[in-house]
């Protein structure tokens, strides 16, 4: 299927890895030209040299309001302005039950989980509305909508996520700027990784053997009985943004092999 997306510019938060990175992969595969962010240039560049075609990386603290603004004139300078914005920059954030997670846990976990993709979103919607074509995605969770009890900063931060994405999509879709939600569910990225390595040291067990577990007692209605691949999260985005999704705006789309319960 040709996604039409030929000369689209992209700009990927998140880029250096996981989800971001394969869906940088796969959108300069498409004929777009990209570019990359996250907080560490090293990385990037790494992670750049790594895709099949040039890409611009450009490091930028998304929790800082005039690093933002600067990555949006680097980015700007250098591609003009996206048509396509991919919002997958994210943490874990504060872990624990509500009683043990203090407001610095909450506010940091709210301002790369949430506050991030509104400063993203503030500075690079205009240029979308003066053409009067956007294709904004912006990664939220199965926790949005399905909360566990010991990670409620990330899953209240992406509950917000879904709130905004509904919000822009009523706001822009009129002027051709088109914004969903996709929510993945336990896929095979270092955040993760790092969440089964941390399980794996508390009880004494294989990583393999904690990514079982977690499956069995934390996850039990994903019926694939595996993590996901970011590459088939970065599919769906793909489609999302390209111009087979044209009558598609403010929905969310699971990636999750059916962990939310409801329908």
């Amino acid at each position: 299927m040709d996604l039409e997306l030929t000369g689209r510019t992209a700009l990927i938060t998140g880029g250096d890895s996981g989800i971001g990175w394969h869906t940088a992969k796969l959108l300069v595969e498409e004929g777009a030209r990209v570019a990359i962010t996250d907080v560490d240039q090293a990385a990037l560049d790494a992670a750049a040299a790594g895709l099949p075609g040039e890409v611009l990386a450009v490091a930028a603290d998304l929790t800082d309001p005039a690093d933002v603004a600067r990555l949006h004139r680097e980015v700007t300078a250098a591609l003009g302005d996206p048509e396509i914005l991919v919002h997958a920059a994210g943490v874990t954030g504060a872990q624990g039950l509500f009683h043990e997670v203090d407001e610095d846990g909450w506010r940091t976990t709210m301002e790369v989980d949430f506050f991030a993709a509104v400063r993203v979103v503030r500075v690079f919607v205009d240029g979308m509305r003066r053409r009067g074509r956007g294709r904004i995605v912006l990664l939220a969770s199965e926790d949005a909508v399905q909360p566990y009890v010991d990670e409620l900063p990330y899953c209240a931060a992406k509950a917000a996520v879904l709130s905004l994405v509904k919000g822009l999509s009523k706001t822009y879709g009129g002027e051709g700027v088109l914004v969903n939600a996709v929510s993945p569910a336990f896929i095979a990225t270092p955040m993760t990784d790092a969440m089964m390595e941390k399980r794996s040291t508390e009880l004494g067990v294989s990583v393999q053997e904690a990514v079982g577990g977690f499956l069995d007692e934390e996850r039990p209605f994903m019926e694939l009985k595996r993590r996901g691949e970011p590459e088939e999260v970065a599919a769906v985005i793909a489609f999302l943004v390209s111009e087979r999704a044209s009558f598609v705006n403010g929905s969310n789309y699971r990636v999750d092999s059916g962990s939310v319960a409801t329908i």
